[in-house]
């Protein structure tokens, strides 16, 4: 099981999330009454998503002994349809790769967990401790 706490005291939207072993600093952005010093909570979705399919892809191309010098993964929210929220998924690597490595790794970026999860849809169970 993940799990993550965020914490968010007095000051504004500053908001500090913890794992067991690591801090990440989020926030709003100034026209939202924030400091942005840190990413929105949106951005942490989108980063999620990057960040997974970056290391998946690494993961693969290093098991398969391909020479990739970088993998960059950009992924944009167009949620101005509230009903059709839409994640964009751009990725550029840094090697030479001939069309059938680089349709392999267009399937394996859609077999990173968290797109798996993004695109099955996921239950929230919401609690409120005593």
């Amino acid at each position: 099981m993940k799990e993550t706490t965020a914490i968010t005291g007095r000051e504004k939207h500053k908001t500090i999330i913890r794992s067991a072993t690591n801090e990440i600093v989020a926030d709003e952005p100034i026209d939202l009454n924030g400091k942005d010093l840190g990413f929105d909570p949106s951005q942490l979705l989108t980063a999620s998503l990057g960040s997974c399919t970056s290391i998946t892809l690494r993961m693969y191309a290093d098991r398969k002994e391909w020479n990739v010098e970088e993998i960059s993964v950009k992924v944009t929210l167009n949620d101005e349809d509230k009903n059709n929220p839409i994640l964009m998924r751009i990725i550029e690597i840094k090697a030479n790769l001939d069309e059938q490595q680089k349709s392999r790794l267009l399937t394996i970026a859609n077999a990173c967990p968290v797109h798996k999860l993004l695109s099955k849809g996921i239950e929230i169970i919401t609690k409120m401790k005593n």
